[in-house]
């Protein structure tokens, strides 16, 4: 296995696709991403098919966007585009008229395709038709649907135990699909069901449960619209959920004010101009931010630490008239214990580990003092860090003092990357299930669900590599690319017997693979899919608990293509035959007959069959929405959680893993990113101006990055230098390209999420450089 294979990036300067950069952006949105929308959406669909995907997205009787979870309004769309420049891009790839047919297999080997990056994997275009690996092969070659599920079902009754496959599934998966698949899990017999969230807002879930009783956010768009203070901490909303800088931008205009707390200045947080507006198609911007904290990394407990002793100052000064005495008293348990352990901590400790200075936590602290109305967003900036669950707690904490949350224009808004990563949770999708949903399956169906509990993502690897699991399947997604310890997660993949990717194009977790590998090409989002003559919808959960219906509207560009929930049964009935207790046939003739098992399984989908046809779709109850909070003591709990400060040693420094502008996720749109002043190059290291002349480098050197934890030396190489506004001690990269430093065993407390927003780098010379 070749270096190339795992890291198919560069290996010399000379190489390097021809880097420029350039001042970053002031301004998000406005008309260069209309310009990029365009180029993209009709560069891969041609202008008949793009306008239809255009007109179609994200409108009531649309398709839901295949990109981020962001909610729709709930009662009128924009006629012209109710989507934003990245929703467009991955509509785009989604959506491409480019197709790649057994001629295409037959060309390139596997190990060709490794070579290249993973811009031009995902530029190849949709996979046509059922595509098999065998043993000891080189190319993949055609097979039928039948034989694949045969080879796949051969694989799953030759395990010694169940819990020797894993089912991994992605944020796209429909609500409906998502049902199917943990229903067959569970009646093969493990709870095996790791997916993308156990990368991404796990902590978010365990943090709100033992929190407020509820794994999920607590606020509707219209909150956003009626706050008085809005606080955004590790998000860059500008380039992963573009369509909440309108809602941000009519939050400002009702009077709230905005804090941005980030280690890096995000272009979107800074000024927005709308698009969809005369002032922003005349490119005239709209100021978002009224306060930014440019907090180190893994620096934010120590900032809401700090800004939570200077609210109990405030209160002391004036009783009654900051805190929210009589919430706290009514609604909450904990609060003595909370105003205890912040004794413990000075705010000379407080500043030296968060990064602000006195100043700017008095400016933080006056902004919100007479507030009643703040509501708190984050995203991954939060969540991988070993200590994410205590500090989204913390987060958490500020919102219970003040009585900000089960009223409108208060509340939680953990801010989801994909379209139904909240949805799959809801629908079971979860390896460690509560009983509660376990009963319900046996029953309603008859079976005898596993109380075992399964593999999450980061165990899944580790048991993989260890050779306790032998068949991995893949309902959606890019599991190399997306996961920790690049090297490390290939050579688990290469353990199993077997690798099956439900997937609508190629990547590089086709590329590497088990003893036998399936490509099983699914139906888009965007597709047309029909049973019996009858045109269906699926549906799917947005980050604020809406279910509404997603409806194709595109001719698929292959006949062979079958659609996520005819996959799951069909899997069903050839692993499980007739020794299966549920009538895996009748979903077959239409999804209504999917939506009313759901219905009696799944608290919330009362009606659902009708509900879902509404306009706009239905919520889902949230009691922590309504000032209910579902957990052990029937109160709010405030934490106290201890602050401990992650350890670097001399020489190191703080790594975060970022997005750029031209991607999604693991999708891959370009090789810009255009708010930060990047074009044409992906492999890069921001850096703080200070720490290139402590270490003798300037703009455009060529390092190797280095991490060493664990005892076990692991490199990215070839990165080009960046200087860039972020804080001493602190460098960004793009992930995936430096997923390889990530540790399998560096995760966060209680959710075991990867903390690839904290990683220890050492940064060595190469000798080499670009200009630039």
């Amino acid at each position: 296995m070749s270096k190339q294979e795992i890291i198919p990036n560069p290996e010399n300067p000379e190489t390097f696709t021809g880097i420029k950069v350039h001042k970053p952006k002031t301004m998000a949105a406005g008309m260069p991403a209309v310009y990029s929308s365009i180029r993209h959406v009709f560069g891969e669909m041609g202008l008949a098919r793009g306008l239809n995907a255009l007109f179609h997205v994200n409108q009531m009787k649309g398709f839901d966007c295949p990109g981020c979870a962001w909610p729709d309004p709930d009662d009128e769309r924009s006629r012209i585009a109710e989507y934003c420049e990245n929703g467009a891009k991955a509509l785009a790839e989604e959506a491409t008229s480019k197709s790649l047919k057994p001629e295409f297999f037959a060309r390139y080997s596997v190990r060709e395709m490794a070579e290249w990056t993973d811009y031009e994997i995902g530029k190849k275009g949709r996979i046509a038709q059922p595509m098999y690996l065998p043993k000891g092969d080189t190319h993949y070659r055609p097979i039928s649907w039948d034989t694949a599920f045969e080879i796949t079902a051969n694989h799953l009754n030759a395990l010694d135990n169940p819990n020797e496959a894993i089912f991994y599934t992605s944020g796209r998966t429909s609500n409906e699909a998502a049902f199917l698949y943990q229903l067959f899990v569970r009646e093969f017999g493990t709870n095996n069901l790791p997916d993308c969230s156990n990368m991404c807002h796990e902590s978010s879930g365990v943090a709100l449960n033992e929190s407020v009783g509820i794994g999920k956010g607590s606020v509707k768009l219209e909150d956003l619209y009626e706050a008085e203070a809005i606080i955004i901490i590790g998000q860059n909303p500008g380039t992963n959920h573009p369509r909440m800088l309108t809602a941000l931008q009519k939050a400002k205009e009702n009077g709230a004010q905005i804090i941005s707390v980030n280690p890096l200045p995000e272009t979107g947080l800074i000024s927005f101009s709308n698009p969809q507006t005369v002032k922003g198609a005349l490119g005239i911007k709209a100021q978002l931010t009224d306060l930014f904290l440019q907090v180190k990394i893994n620096g934010d407990m120590a900032l809401f630490k700090a800004l939570e002793k200077k609210l109990l100052e405030y209160e002391a000064e004036a009783p009654g008239t900051v805190l929210d005495q009589e919430f706290i008293a009514q609604h909450t348990n904990g609060f003595e214990a909370l105003t205890s352990n912040l004794a413990n901590y000075s705010y000379e400790e407080l500043e030296r580990i968060s990064g602000i200075d006195t100043h700017q936590l008095e400016a933080f602290s006056q902004l919100l003092k007479n507030k009643k109305k703040i509501i708190a967003c984050w995203a991954m900036g939060l969540t991988q860090h070993k200590n994410a669950v205590d500090t989204i707690k913390e987060v958490v904490n500020v919102l219970l003092m003040k009585g900000s949350i089960g009223k409108p224009g208060a509340g939680t808004c953990p801010v989801r990357g994909h379209s139904n990563v909240q949805g799959d949770r809801t629908m079971g999708i979860f390896e460690k299930p509560g009983e509660a949903l376990l009963n319900k399956l046996d029953e309603v169906f008859g079976i005898q669900s596993p109380r075992e509990h399964g593999y999450d993502v980061v165990d899944s690897i580790v048991a993989m590599h260890e050779g306790k699991a032998k068949v991995f399947f893949a309902m959606g997604g890019n599991f190399l690319s997306a996961t920790p310890d690049t090297k490390y997660t290939a050579e688990a993949l290469r353990n199993c017997k077997l690798t099956v990717h439900v997937s609508t194009k190629l990547n590089r977790s086709h590329l590497v693979h088990g003893e036998e590998a399936l490509i099983l090409p699914c139906l888009g989002r965007s597709d047309k899919d029909y049973l019996n003559g009858e045109l269906q919808f699926v549906s799917c959960e947005n980050s604020m608990g809406v279910i509404q219906q997603s409806k194709g509207s595109l001719k698929p560009i292959s006949e062979h293509l079958v659609s996520e929930p005819m996959i799951v049964c069909m899997l069903a009935m050839a692993t499980l035959g007739d020794k299966s207790r549920i009538n895996w046939m009748k979903y077959t003739e239409s999804y209504d007959r999917i939506r009313e098992d759901i219905e009696k399984t799944i608290a919330g989908f009362d009606n659902y069959n009708e509900r879902v046809r509404h306009k706009g779709g239905f919520y889902l109850p949230n009691g922590a929405r309504d000032g209910q909070f579902r957990t052990l003591s029937g109160k709010a709990e405030f934490s106290a959680g201890i602050l401990e400060e992650f350890p670097i040693k001399e020489g190191e420094y703080r790594m975060m893993t970022v997005r750029s502008h031209d991607q999604f996720n693991t999708t891959i749109y370009g090789l810009d990113d255009r708010y930060r002043g990047i074009r044409n190059e992906r492999r890069v290291i921001f850096m703080n101006t200070e720490d290139m002349k402590k270490e003798g480098l300037k703009k455009g050197d060529v390092v190797d990055l280095h991490n060493s934890f664990g005892g076990i030396n692991r490199v990215a190489h070839r990165f080009i230098v960046i200087p860039f506004s972020i804080p001493k001690g602190c460098t960004a990269t793009y992930f995936p390209e430096t997923n390889v430093l990530v540790p399998i065993d560096s995760v966060a407390e209680k959710s075991n999420t990867p903390t690839s927003k904290m990683v220890a780098l050492r940064i060595e010379k190469t000798g080499a450089s670009v200009e630039i």
